[in-house]
């Protein structure tokens, strides 16, 4: 049976004279200094949190689980990973790039796997420093410089949902929407 030669380059190591030699297995040591390295080039790319880190390291080739546990448990030792602090400077960044709503970054650190309760501390954090209406108000007066403030029902509506999806809460949505239009609205958006 003929092998691909792309397959012969990976499980190869070649010599002085350019012959082909299978390699050896990677010993337990090998197989943590790749993983840390893998793990130091990912964290170096952008910021992770553990288990999003954890999840990436076991998809590479040699990483088993006790070594992935071992290179984890270094890198919190070192200071390189911390689920808090992960999620404070993620909303953070993301507050200060556009305003969003306590539950779209709640959305969104769930995405990159953090614990709820991590999370929650990290919001209370960063919204103890910029209010949800602080937010809002900017959501608003950037939709309204350019799409003007809602004229009719149906801009309203849109800008309602505009505001939903961006993670604001439904009662303090209702009451700046009804303020930045210039009719009135009925409880029934």
């Amino acid at each position: 049976m003929k092998i691909p030669m792309r397959r012969l380059r990976r499980r190869c190591i070649k010599t002085e004279t350019g012959e082909a030699l299978p390699s050896a297995p990677l010993t337990p040591e090998e197989r943590r200094h790749r993983t840390f390295q893998r793990a130091i080039k990912l964290l170096a790319a952008k910021s992770r949190s553990v288990a999003e880190l954890r999840e990436l390291l076991l998809q590479t080739r040699g990483a088993t689980v006790k070594v992935v546990d071992e290179v984890l448990a270094r890198l919190r030792k070192y200071g390189y990973l911390d689920d808090g602090r992960f999620a404070f400077g993620y909303a953070s960044l993301k507050l200060r790039q556009r305003p969003l709503g306590r539950q779209r970054l709640k959305r969104d650190l769930a995405m990159k796997k953090v614990d709820k309760t991590v999370i929650d501390e990290a919001l209370d954090l960063v919204f103890a420093e910029v209010s949800e209406e602080e937010q809002i108000d900017r959501a608003i007066e950037k939709r309204t410089r350019v799409r003007g403030r809602p004229k009719n029902r149906a801009q309203a509506k849109s800008l309602f949902d505009h505001l939903m999806r961006q993670g604001f809460p439904f009662e303090l949505i209702a009451e700046k929407v009804r303020a930045a239009s210039k009719t009135d609205l009925d409880d029934d958006i």
